[in-house]
């Protein structure tokens, strides 16, 4: 079996459905669905099985030599929270706690790991797994600080000789958009927060740039489709022998201005744009470029073209977004 992690969330729910699509499984996740609308992105799966992360550890002890990998996209992501205890509970020490069980029972691991943590971006966007380069880093927030701890635990682990996970591999996300987000309200994609403004024709409003060689809408990210993130976990997973810390975007970074523009362009429209400044409560540690450097997947194998800003908004909106009566996956 594979177990999945944050299971119900956004890229792990679409992990579990590219899992289905290619006939892998069973799938059990872990995840707490709680009141909201989070079931809807798990109501199309067939699933083996659910557990609450609390039943986790037990459950794995039961299924021991049953299951082939665990995919860990459980984490508090919201890079806003301020719980630093209950963000290292969630972040760190279940990731290390999952470490352990799959090095001791010899089971795959793939985990998320964040572009948050290569902070405000002044040493680069270079997935460098030496010692050296880790600690150079300087995330902003909790949230990034968790995923660099366990970035560099298992690099600590490495260098100490001990025995790792037969496969291991951790993603350094960058701004994946795409459906099944819908449940992260403030924390969604600009995509999924322009297309209702869009849709009725109205201005979407951006920040202005506080900076003098930036223009207004110039503020840029790299910005990556969810169906290339699922297609880089399924190739890991078919990969066995490629272990390491990769990032993952699409090594090409692109405007807020190019991304409201393309919702508007997919609808049909001009794009309409108003400016409002950026809150003073972020505007010192407001990321103003992040773009990833892709070449350490390259290098491992992974050859895919990843897909372009303007076809990857533009299959968002027309086949998931404008299906209002049920835009998930």
């Amino acid at each position: 079996m594979y177990i999945v992690t944050g299971g119900a969330g956004f890229i792990g729910s679409n992990i579990v459905a590219g899992l289905e699509a290619r006939g892998l499984g069973p799938v059990v996740i872990s995840d707490r669905l709680r009141d909201g609308a989070k079931w809807r992105n798990i109501a199309g799966r067939a699933l083996h099985d659910i557990i609450r992360p609390e039943d986790l550890m037990d459950y794995l002890e039961h299924h021991r030599g049953a299951v082939k990998a665990i995919v860990h996209m459980g984490a508090i992501s919201a890079t806003t929270e301020t719980d630093v205890d209950r963000i290292l509970v969630n972040n760190f020490r279940l990731s290390l706690d999952l470490w352990t069980w799959c090095t001791r029972n010899q089971t795959r691991f793939l985990y998320a790991s964040s572009a948050a943590t290569y902070g405000d971006g002044a040493t680069g966007f270079d997935d460098d797994f030496s010692p050296e380069a880790l600690a150079r880093l300087r995330p902003l927030n909790p949230y990034g600080w968790s995923k660099h701890l366990f970035d560099r635990r298992v690099r600590a682990d490495i260098d100490a000789g001990r025995v790792t996970p037969p496969q291991w591999a951790g993603l350094k996300f960058f701004n994946v958009y795409g459906p099944n987000e819908y449940h992260k309200t403030g924390q969604m994609s600009v995509v999924a927060q322009v297309h209702p403004v869009a849709r009725r024709g109205e201005p979407f409003p951006l920040f202005r740039s506080h900076r003098p060689d930036v223009p207004d809408g110039g503020q840029s990210r790299d910005f990556v489709w969810i169906e290339d993130v699922v297609d880089v976990v399924l190739w890991l997973l078919s990969s066995p022998k490629v272990s390491g810390l990769f990032n993952l975007g699409t090594g090409q970074a692109r405007s807020f201005l190019d991304l409201a523009s393309a919702v508007y362009r997919a609808l049909g429209r001009e794009p309409a744009i108003a400016w409002r400044d950026t809150p003073e409560a972020i505007r010192d540690k407001y990321q103003y470029f992040t773009q990833a450097n892709m070449d350490r997947l390259r290098a491992a194998g992974y050859n895919q073209p990843f897909t372009s800003l303007e076809e990857g908004v533009g299959r968002y909106v027309r086949d998931f977004l404008e299906h209002t009566d049920n835009p998930y996956r």
